[in-house]
C-alpha cells in the first residue's frame, strides 16, 4: 500500500473521480485517545506523542490467552500485509497481562506473527496503568477478577475487550471494530481510507 500521505492523496482523487462520492463518509470522533509512555518489546519507551501525525490501529491482547487473542493478533498481521511496507499506519498491541508478557516474552510473540518491528509495535507497562489507560482512556473492558475477596489460587481468568481501535493522525478515536468478526481487516482499511479523504 502506498504511505499514508500519498494513500491520503490518492483516495482524495478516486473520491473526487467517483461518481457517487466516497463510499465510506468519515467516520465520528469519539473520543481522545488516552497519554500513556509504555515499553516496547525492543525496549524503548513509548508514548502517545510517538504516534501523533499519523493513523494508528490498537488492539488489546496477551500472549498466553486461549481465547480470542491468537484470532486478533491474526487479524493485526493481515491488516499489516494489507498496508504494505510503505504505510504510514501504525499497529499497536498493548498487553493485558503486563506481569507475565515482558517486552523479551513480547518479542518472541510479536514474531510467531511476523510482526514488523517498525509497523507494528508490542507494548507492555504498570498493569495499573495499563487497566486505567484501557477502561478510562479507550472506554473498554477489562477485568483479571483480581477485585474478587477470594480469588481463585493461579492465574486468573483475564477478560477483555476484543475490538480494534481505530485513531487518526490528531490522536482521536475513531472506530471501534469487533476484532473477531468476519471482515474486520476490511472494516478497517475502509475507515482508513475514509480518514485519508478528511
Amino acid at each position: 500500500m502506498l504511505g499514508w500521505n500519498r494513500f491520503a492523496a490518492a483516495a482524495a482523487l478516486v473520491a473526487a473521480l467517483a461518481c457517487g462520492g466516497p463510499s465510506t463518509p468519515p467516520p465520528p470522533v469519539l473520543g481522545q485517545a488516552p497519554a500513556f509512555t509504555l515499553t516496547e518489546r525492543g525496549g524503548r519507551e513509548i508514548s502517545l506523542d510517538d504516534l501523533l501525525g499519523r493513523p494508528w490501529v490498537a488492539d488489546f491482547v496477551f500472549t498466553h490467552c486461549a481465547g480470542p487473542c491468537p484470532l486478533l493478533s491474526t487479524r493485526m498481521a493481515a491488516l499489516q500485509r494489507e498496508l504494505g511496507a510503505d504505510t504510514d499506519v501504525q499497529l499497536v498491541s498493548f498487553t493485558v497481562d503486563p506481569e507475565r508478557d515482558t517486552p523479551e516474552v513480547l518479542k518472541k510473540y510479536a514474531e510467531r506473527y511476523k510482526a514488523d518491528a517498525e509497523g507494528w509495535w508490542f507494548l507492555t507497562g504498570p498493569k495499573q496503568a495499563l487497566y486505567t489507560m484501557i477502561r478510562d482512556g479507550f472506554k473498554l473492558a477489562i477485568d483479571d477478577g483480581s477485585a474478587l475477596e477470594d480469588p481463585e489460587p493461579g492465574p486468573g481468568l483475564i477478560t477483555h475487550s476484543v475490538r480494534l481501535v481505530v485513531v487518526d493522525p490528531k490522536g482521536r478515536v475513531r472506530a471501534y471494530i469487533v476484532g473477531t468478526e468476519e471482515g474486520a481487516v476490511e472494516r478497517v482499511i475502509e475507515i482508513l481510507d475514509a480518514l485519508a479523504r478528511e
